[in-house]
């Protein structure tokens, strides 16, 4: 009896390490190692109505203003207003069935720069704008032109800017397609993500961005962009600079290497210059926007967070 507990108990270990060996084998194969042709494959987002519709833009010319939201049919008591409810508008121009974009001026209440040098270069960027809804004008009869609110991506509100609407080119399907994150510099056109919707400054995928090239620079929707990142980029930066202060080496090192520039404590070993490293791409943006100067992106696959502040880079995903 006890020989036989012994044999099944063998039997067991025996079975259980060749399963293990089964599973180290599978997850790292012997001879092989990461490169191109095993880079994550990205399944590229879908712009939907909305995200194209809503992603709002960054213009470099203040829109024109005259006419605008005066209030809807429970004014005062409503204040914003959305799909299916009556506005008034004030200005002119106005006609019966008339279609308009409601758009809202923006300003950052939030006086933190989220990267050295944001204030000045979203200042030369232009005036960003909130793409609000849209209206189709029912009555012309009063001072106030009555319009009806046929699609909302948020509350209307008194005050929002009236612009003629016009249809917006549609983005097409793409399908899966490799993520080289570590591709050198290409040489093509390059830009830099001024700021996110919202006024976000880490953003994922399905993420709204706006970029500081546009179609004076050859940019048109339905391009690509390689959002990248050096690590030089985090000295700039005065929480992540932080990392490069701490000790990096182990106790035991004889030699202790050192981040250069010059943090609180100096290594006696070899120095690791940030600038050296290469840098990666974190993410792929599609054009869904452009104006003449700037251009309007969504993330359509992201590794990590996008920051405002990243670069771009023109990009042809195979």
């Amino acid at each position: 009896m006890k020989k036989t507990g012994l044999f099944v108990l063998l039997l067991a270990t025996a079975s259980w390490a060749q399963s293990g060996a089964d599973a180290n084998s599978a997850e790292a194969p012997q001879g092989t190692s990461p490169n191109s042709a095993s880079f994550p494959t990205m399944r590229v987002q879908t712009p939907t109505y909305a995200d194209v519709y809503c992603a709002g833009f960054i213009n470099k010319q203040t829109l024109p203003d005259a006419n605008f939201v005066a209030g809807g049919l429970q004014t005062p008591t409503t204040t914003h207003f959305t799909r299916g409810d009556v506005v008034y508008l004030r200005g002119t121009g106005y006609s019966a069935g008339a279609e308009y974009e409601i758009v809202r001026a923006l300003k950052d209440v939030n006086q933190y720069e989220m990267y050295p040098g944001e204030k000045k270069l979203l200042k030369e960027t232009g005036q960003p704008y909130e793409e609000v809804g849209r209206i189709k004008i029912i009555d012309t009869r009063s001072k106030s032109a009555i319009g009806y609110i046929e699609y909302a991506c948020d509350g209307i509100a008194p005050g929002d800017a009236a612009i003629p609407f016009a249809e917006k080119q549609t983005v097409a399907f793409h399908a899966p397609i490799r993520f080289d994150r570590f591709l050198p510099a290409s040489g093509k056109l390059t830009g830099r993500i001024v700021m996110g919707r919202d006024f976000d400054s880490q953003l994922g995928t399905g993420r709204t961005v706006y970029i500081n090239v546009g179609a004076n620079q050859g940019v048109h929707v339905g391009d690509f962009f390689r959002a990248v990142r050096s690590y030089a980029a985090d000295l700039n930066d005065p929480v992540d600079s932080l990392s490069f202060k701490a000790a990096i080496a182990e106790d035991t090192q004889a030699k202790t290497p050192s981040v250069d520039p010059a943090m609180f404590t100096k290594g006696n070993g070899p120095v690791i210059h940030v600038r050296d490293l290469p840098r990666r791409a974190v993410a792929e943006v599609e054009i869904i926007g452009v104006t003449p100067t700037t251009a309007t992106g969504m993330i359509v696959f992201a590794l990590e967070d996008v920051h405002a502040g990243d670069s771009v880079e023109l990009d042809q995903p195979n």
